[in-house]
């Protein structure tokens, strides 16, 4: 060590060994020990530096202003990448589906390390781009390379009530078509499946079977749109909350959530739609505003206003002198919502009367059969990757006849706190953990954007701890 410090100084040789003690610790964490071989690039960058690394500047002299520029944004966008893939990563609410306890405008830091930090499916990407490319519709990475799903050790698991940024699972196909790239691929084929079936009872035609429908709904759609397959990592980055662990029953009863027959424990931002009936008075926007009811919220229906509310809201509306009834909004028990996961027709369940559901968990193995096959038919046959078939009512695993099936994954239910007006877990089912992002863990800004600069600063949601 002395003959080191003596040849190189004392300086660089603390700055090398400080490098490689980190590196050495990053490569161990990776679990990929062929990251040692970056150990003699560490040695010539601190110690021996024959090989210019970089080679838009010169080595000795001063550098014109727009090489130091060009040195300083290369640096910050390779240490901004890093931090983003292993560290944390910024993520803006789009959408009022966890209102009232996130608002739309909230910018968040989300953790990556608290649940282990994902390696990307995709390293060939343009830094800080989803998937597209602002203002065009081009891919913002290359898949010409697509590793298989690892994540390193966190400092924790998902815990029930998390709130948790993910991929959003059913997010693997979209329509190029910018308009229709927030629709579900699978809800726009559906659809086309039920126009279908109409045009055939209004010529009275004979009916196809539902798989037919859907077949035909399929071809139609990949025949009108230009469809684009996204590998996990690149898919729209959702937030909820995640109120089923692997291995938990979920069943909602009268807009109760229970998970494994006991109820959810309350959430001070839940938020349920309700009917507000008043003497036949206009409420003032601005007085329900400043009780956080948003004007772009409220709906005018036959005879009342429908809002979504807490039930701090409710109580403060129930003090308007010139409101007369607040009553919630539930569905019937025996109203069928088609839009529900599975899709399917001897699951007659909606929004508020809901399962029982079991969440699946890594190892556990469940006998299978053609009325539970659409709960599990996704995880089996895509998530999974596994060639699912069904020939004469029987069900084949990869050419063999099974009733049973063993998870290779864990998974996860997610619904927003805006419960009924949250696309969530209830519409596309579980979400996979290789699809999960991180956790966010407080609000380090948060704009309104019913309000101009700069009072649409919401100073006391800033630095706020998510809960």
């Amino acid at each position: 060590m002395k003959n080191i410090i003596k040849k190189y100084g004392k300086r660089n040789t603390i700055r090398f060994s400080i490098t490689l003690i980190v590196y050495i610790l990053w490569v161990i964490w990776l679990d990929n020990y062929w990251f040692l071989f970056g150990i003699p690039v560490i040695v010539d960058l601190y110690l021996t530096k024959r090989v210019n690394w970089t080679p838009w500047k010169k080595r000795e002299g001063k550098n014109h202003w727009a090489v130091e520029w060009l040195d300083a944004l290369i640096f910050a966008v390779v240490a901004v990448t890093i931090i983003n893939i292993f560290l944390f990563q910024n993520y803006k609410i789009p959408t009022g589906s966890m209102e009232k306890s996130l608002l739309i405008g909230d910018h968040l830091y989300v953790s990556k390390v608290a649940y282990g930090p994902r390696l990307p499916n995709t390293p060939l990407a343009i830094p800080f781009m989803q998937h597209t490319i602002p203002g065009t519709d081009s891919k913002s990475y290359l898949d010409w390379i697509q590793l298989p799903y690892k994540r390193l050790k966190g400092f924790g698991k998902i815990k029930h009530d998390d709130a948790v940024v993910f991929n959003f699972p059913a997010g693997d196909t979209v329509c190029r078509n910018k308009s229709l790239q927030s629709v579900s691929y699978y809800y726009l084929i559906r659809a086309e499946a039920e126009n279908l079936r109409y045009l055939d009872k209004y010529a009275n035609q004979p009916l196809k079977t539902d798989e037919d429908y859907y077949r035909l709904g399929r071809e139609k759609l990949w025949s009108e749109q230009d469809i684009l397959v996204r590998p996990v990592d690149r898919r729209d980055n959702y937030i909820k909350r995640c109120v089923g662990i692997p291995g938990d029953t979920l069943q909602i009863i009268h807009g109760q959530l229970y998970v494994n027959g006991k109820s959810q424990k309350e959430i001070p931002g839940l938020q349920y739609d309700y009917a507000v009936v008043t003497n036949g008075r206009r409420l003032n926007v601005k007085k329900l505003q400043q009780i956080g009811i948003s004007a772009e919220d409220i709906q005018y229906g036959s005879g009342f206003i429908q809002i979504p509310l807490t039930q701090e809201m409710v109580n403060l509306l129930q003090k308007n002198k010139f409101v007369q009834k607040i009553e919630p909004l539930y569905r019937e028990p025996d109203f069928y919502d088609n839009k529900m996961f599975p899709h399917d027709s001897r699951y007659q369940w909606n929004l508020d009367y809901y399962g029982p559901v079991y969440i699946p968990k890594k190892g556990e193995t469940i006998a299978i059969t053609l009325d539970n096959l659409p709960l599990y038919e996704r995880i089996i046959d895509y998530y999974e990757q596994n060639d699912l078939k069904v020939k004469d009512s029987t069900i084949y695993i990869n050419e063999l006849p099974s009733t049973t099936y063993t998870f290779k994954m864990d998974y996860y239910w997610m619904m927003g706190d805006n419960r009924h007006r949250s696309l969530d877990s209830r519409y596309w089912g579980y979400v996979p953990e290789d699809h999960i992002v991180g956790k966010p863990r407080l609000i380090w800004l948060s704009l309104n954007r019913d309000k101009n600069f700069p009072v649409n600063i919401r100073i006391r949601r800033m630095f706020k701890i998510i809960r």
